[in-house]
């Protein structure tokens, strides 16, 4: 689930928790065991500043009306390429999202419980939005992710502090500019990898 930018777009993280607590008691428990990730985006011009950011942290709940709730972080600016960041977020166990985007950073660094990535450089050109090579990488890569490692060949921002081998979820989404060939492109990868 995508959070309402309401609740991120502002200068101020630390600031959101009554936003915050809106978006998560407006039907969010009605999904019940449906309920996937929560999605919370950053502007491509928020800055990492490590007390702000660990002030929306310590704002994530760990679940909400008895749901257990887990928090990917999308950030946009490079100046999240640092290992203090990775270190926050493996402190407050949320994800950080794996982005295949032209121009934000893509931090493949494991944070938390799950991998979540957005596959965001597909072209409306190719019938499968990736070439088949690139499917193949990618496919491999989630399927490394899902048994518990890092790929060797996307390089940690905190490569001393590898996270602990171990299985997990991996959710991931393809959405490009034109979005047309984006449905192909999933079901390349789910055929790549194949269905849990």
């Amino acid at each position: 689930m995508k959070a309402s930018r309401f609740c991120t777009n502002r200068k101020v993280l630390g600031e959101m928790g009554e936003s915050m607590g809106r978006f998560l008691t407006q039907g969010l428990t009605e999904l019940g065991d449906r309920l996937g990730p929560i999605l919370w985006q950053f502007a491509n011009t928020k800055k990492f500043d490590p007390d702000d950011f660990e002030a929306f942290l310590k704002l994530l709940p760990r679940s909400q009306g008895g749901l257990p709730l887990s928090h990917v972080l999308e950030v946009r600016h490079g100046s999240f390429m640092t290992p203090e960041f990775i270190a926050l977020a493996r402190r407050y166990q949320a994800s950080v999202c794996l982005a295949d985007h032209a121009s934000y950073p893509l931090i493949p660094d494991v944070t938390g419980d799950l991998v979540y990535a957005r596959l965001q450089t597909g072209s409306d050109d190719e019938p499968t939005a990736y070439t088949p090579a690139s499917l193949d990488l990618w496919a491999g890569r989630l399927k490394t992710y899902a048994e518990g490692r890092a790929p060797d060949d996307l390089p940690a921002v905190a490569p001393g502090d590898p996270a602990p081998v171990k299985p997990r979820e991996v959710y991931a989404f393809v959405i490009h500019e034109g979005k047309v060939r984006a449905p192909a492109a999933a079901m390349a990868i789910i055929e790549r990898v194949g269905r849990p």
